[in-house]
C-alpha cells in the first residue's frame, strides 16, 4: 500500500508545476513578434472596415486612408512640424523639472524616515489633486505665457514621481545596506554607492509612467491662449470638425510616446541589467 501511494504522488503534484508554468512561462521571439503586429494590425483592419462599410458618418469616423492624408497635409504646409517642436519643447522642459525636484525628494524620502514623516502626508494630498484645478491659479501667477504651461506639466508630474521613486529607493533590501555598514562604508557612500545603483531601475520605470502623464497633460497646458503645439491643433480643428487632423495628432502623439518610452525602456534594461 505504501509504494502505491509514493506512486501516486507525482500525478497529484504535475498541475501544479503546469499553472507555474502557465503564469511564469515566456512565449519565443516570433510568436512575441506576430502578437505585436496583431495588436496594431486588428484593430487598424477593424477600423478600416468600419469606415468601410458606411455604417459611421465620415465627419465622425475618418477612414485611415483620409488620417493619413490628412497628417501627409499638415507635414507638407509645416504646421505639424511646428506644433509638435512646441509641444516637445514644453513636455521636455515641463518633464525635466519635475524630475530634478522628484528624483532628489523621493530619494531623500525613501532613504530617511524622518524625510518621510514629514513630506509624505502632504505630497500624499497633493497628488490628489487634478494639475487642470491650477490653471486659474497659475494665469494669475504666471500670465498666459509659456510658464504657465510648463508648470502644469510640472504639477502633473512631480508629486507622482517623488512618491514612486521613493518606494523604489525602500525596494533596496536591509541585509545590502547592513553588509555595508559592516564593511565601513559610510551613509554617503552606502546612498551613493548602493542605494541609489539599486533603485535606478525602479526610478527610470517610474519616469516611463509619468512621460506618458507629461503627454497627457500637454493637450489641458495647450488650452492656456496657446497658439501652437499639438493639443492647441487638435482644439482648432475640432471647431471646425477636421476629425481627420484629430485622429492624425492622436497617432503622432501616440507614435512620440511610444519613442520615449522604448528609449527609456533600453535605458533601464541597460543599467539594470543585473536586476533582470
Amino acid at each position: 500500500m505504501s509504494t502505491g501511494t509514493v506512486m501516486d504522488a507525482p500525478p497529484a503534484a504535475a498541475p501544479r508545476a503546469r499553472r507555474v508554468r502557465l503564469l511564469h512561462g515566456g512565449v519565443s521571439a516570433p510568436v512575441a513578434w506576430t502578437l505585436r503586429a496583431a495588436s496594431v494590425l486588428v484593430p487598424l483592419a477593424a477600423w478600416t472596415a468600419l469606415s468601410a462599410s458606411g455604417a459611421m458618418d465620415p465627419a465622425f469616423l475618418p477612414s485611415p486612408a483620409a488620417v493619413w492624408s490628412a497628417g501627409a497635409e499638415m507635414a507638407a504646409s509645416g504646421e505639424l512640424w511646428s506644433d509638435l517642436a512646441a509641444s516637445l519643447g514644453r513636455i521636455g522642459l515641463g518633464f525635466v523639472l519635475a524630475v530634478l525636484v522628484s528624483v532628489p525628494l523621493g530619494f531623500t524620502m525613501g532613504a530617511l524616515p524622518a524625510a518621510q514623516a514629514l513630506l509624505e502626508p502632504m505630497i500624499g494630498l497633493l497628488r490628489y489633486l487634478p494639475a487642470s484645478a491650477f490653471i486659474p491659479l497659475l494665469i494669475i501667477w504666471l500670465g498666459i505665457g509659456e510658464a504657465s504651461k510648463v508648470a502644469l506639466l510640472v504639477l502633473g508630474v512631480v508629486f507622482f514621481n517623488t512618491l514612486m521613486t521613493a518606494d523604489a529607493v525602500r525596494q533596496v533590501p536591509r541585509r545590502l545596506l547592513e553588509v555595508s555598514a559592516t564593511l565601513g562604508a559610510g551613509r554617503a557612500r552606502v546612498a551613493a554607492r548602493v542605494v541609489f545603483p539599486y533603485a535606478l531601475p525602479g526610478m527610470i520605470d517610474a519616469m516611463r509612467v509619468n512621460a506618458a502623464a507629461a503627454w497627457n497633460f500637454v493637450v489641458v497646458a495647450e488650452l492656456i491662449a496657446a497658439t501652437s503645439g499639438l493639443g492647441y491643433r487638435i482644439t482648432r480643428a475640432q471647431r471646425f470638425l477636421q476629425t481627420d487632423k484629430i485622429f492624425a495628432i492622436l497617432v503622432v502623439i501616440g507614435l512620440i510616446g511610444l519613442t520615449i518610452d522604448v528609449t527609456l525602456r533600453l535605458v533601464r534594461v541597460r543599467v539594470g541589467r543585473w536586476s533582470a
